[in-house]
């Protein structure tokens, strides 16, 4: 199982967006429903938590957050207490310690980007971590041309149809593909995965 917890940054200055972060995640969480064991909730202040049976779902869930850039985030692989409890605050187990510790970690400044993995397995939540840390800096440096090439891509349009959409040139596709290494994130994407995989195991 993966467990996902993100505590919201700097709620203090800028407000609790925990409501506004449920609201936005509906789409998502529909899209994914397959792999969500126990939906997102809030758990404690501004903290927000959720349960996930895919490594694919839990980086992806990750990088959207990642994206908007106001949550530290922390992944916890690894087994949890069976049954799981109505709610993540009802549940417990080593994925749910790992998160705690992953997050916490995930807020400190010595962490380049605020996105930890943590595991039963040491060496592979070090080595997630190391990737989805690349993976989410180059999501959050992406411009937002380089955006809205991405997004229609991920929806399964191909670079010419995004051209016709945009009303650009597909050589201009093309180079905006290429500033926000939108092939190299496609491809690092399933080796982050089996690492977050891996540091449950």
């Amino acid at each position: 199982m993966f467990v996902l917890t993100a505590d919201q940054r700097a709620s203090t200055r800028e407000g609790d967006h925990v409501a506004a972060l449920t609201e936005s995640l509906r789409p998502w969480f529909a899209a994914h429903s397959d792999a969500v064991a126990l939906p997102l909730e809030r758990t404690v202040g501004d903290e927000v938590q959720t349960v996930l049976t895919s490594a694919d779902a839990a980086l992806d869930l990750a990088l959207t957050l990642a994206r908007k850039g106001k949550w530290s985030v922390g992944i916890g692989a690894g087994p949890v207490d069976e049954p799981l409890g109505e709610s993540a605050r009802a549940s417990s187990g080593p994925a749910f310690v790992a998160a705690r510790a992953a997050v916490e970690r995930a807020k400190l400044k010595s962490e380049p980007v605020p996105l930890v993995v943590a595991g039963t397995h040491d060496g592979a939540a070090e080595a997630a971590t190391a990737v989805v840390q690349l993976l989410a800096s180059v999501i959050r440096r992406r411009s937002e041309a380089g955006w809205e090439v991405a997004d229609l891509l991920a929806r399964g349009l191909n670079q010419r149809e995004a051209a016709a959409r945009l009303e650009i040139s597909e050589q201009a596709v093309s180079q905006r593909v290429a500033s926000a290494m939108i092939d190299e994130e496609r491809r690092a994407r399933p080796v982050a995965a089996r690492l977050i995989d891996a540091a449950g195991r």
